[in-house]
């Protein structure tokens, strides 16, 4: 019998391709969403005292007591909403198991979820695996703007899930007042649900505020809303996420969630529920740390002929080499990778079907010398293109 894939067309992802043969290539990575600097020593301090006072067995399904009400009162700081710990709130395997879990618990055979391209790459195989057809709307750089009387057009008696993504990873935008008021409505007049990807909820810049779908009623009773305490804590090894829902909606999340992790490691969930008693604020302060990194970046390559649209908001940073090359964005990050000893992701591997695209991602969650050196070397590989 010949083995029938799933995912006949899904390979290694990637972020792993691209990482691997940073290391391989000895190039400096820019390329993968992970900090390379050290954790706060309070946190790994944290982590070893739970284990050494025996925090080593299962915890509950939906998490430790204490985190879930660590992560309420969070969420009334930084959201003024209430939110039960019990029955609201579930601690996932990071962001991506919150995801595909509500996407299991929501959509189902001969349904429907639009998702947004460029789209991280978890959305499309986690709404196939769930048996429903993933339908997915492009966003046109630059603005990558959502286009809300196409998604309208696009609802039909199948759809059931829309997926968004605030602030967005990879076009690095948030979504404004009017989107929201668009998405209530879709919500209100088709009966859809809501997966929100806030991942990067901290990370927003130049006097923006993140706007949860939580802190809107009628999406709120409606939404399964996605954090990261990885991208928040700037550990993603920990692997600690969570869902946020409705209490019917918590509980077909918390079914999909006992069958796919059941729980997560114990002592990370106390050492984080801890160090939130310490360090309450540790969210507010991301944005300035981030908007400073960003803005180091883009100086580093304000030489290099990049057009540089900054980042609203995310730990990412595109830049548009069209007034350098005409190379697709696959070969331009091959280029940059071997000849520029620099690694970055190509934005059309977002899309299901991309346009023409001269546009990369490059992250900023880096120590200020690893982002000095990565745009020295682009900046002075771009500048020979045109000589």
């Amino acid at each position: 019998m010949t083995f029938r894939s799933k995912l006949p067309d899904v390979g290694t992802t990637i972020f792993s391709v691209i990482s691997r043969r940073a290391s391989e290539l000895d190039a400096i990575n820019l390329g993968q969403g992970f900090p390379d600097f050290d954790i706060d020593p309070l946190l790994a301090q944290q982590v070893f005292e739970a284990m050494q006072q025996g925090h080593n067995q299962y915890a509950p399904m939906p998490g430790v007591p204490a985190l879930l009400e660590a992560i309420a009162a969070k969420l009334s700081r930084s959201y003024a909403v209430s939110v039960d710990p019990g029955s609201e709130i579930t601690v996932t395997l990071g962001a991506t198991e919150a995801i595909y879990s509500a996407v299991q618990a929501l959509v189902g055979p001969g349904e429907e979820a639009i998702v947004f391209d460029p789209s991280y790459d978890s959305y499309d195989p986690a709404v196939r695996l769930a048996g429903a057809t993933c339908v997915r709307i492009p966003l046109e750089p630059p603005a990558f703007s959502y286009d809300w009387d196409r998604v309208r057009s696009t609802v039909n008696g199948r759809t059931r899930l829309l997926i968004v993504n605030t602030p967005h990873n990879p076009a690095c935008t948030c979504l404004v007042g009017d989107d929201l008021r668009q998405l209530e409505r879709l919500v209100h007049d088709f009966g859809l649900y809501v997966i929100a990807d806030e991942v990067y909820e901290h990370m927003v810049f130049d006097g923006r505020a993140h706007r949860s779908v939580l802190s809107i009623p009628a999406l709120r009773a409606r939404a399964v809303a996605v954090f990261s305490f990885g991208k928040t804590l700037g550990a993603t090894g920990l692997r600690i996420g969570y869902a946020v829902a409705p209490a019917d909606l918590t509980a077909e999340v918390r079914k999909v969630h006992q069958f796919n992790t059941f729980t997560i490691a114990t002592a990370l969930q106390v050492a984080v529920a801890r160090y939130l008693q310490q360090r309450p604020d540790v969210g507010a302060r991301l944005s300035d740390f981030y908007a400073g990194k960003r803005d180091r970046l883009i100086a580093g390559l304000s030489a290099s002929g990049l057009a540089l649209r900054p980042s609203a908001g995310s730990f990412f940073q595109l830049i548009d080499y069209s007034a350098l090359s005409r190379a697709g964005d696959t070969v331009m990050a091959e280029r940059l990778l071997e000849q520029a000893g620099v690694a970055s992701i190509p934005l059309s591997v977002f899309y299901r079907r991309p346009p023409p695209m001269t546009l990369l991602r490059l992250c900023f969650a880096k120590q200020d010398q690893t982002l000095d050196a990565g745009a020295a070397r682009l900046q002075q590989y771009l500048q020979g293109m045109t000589r």
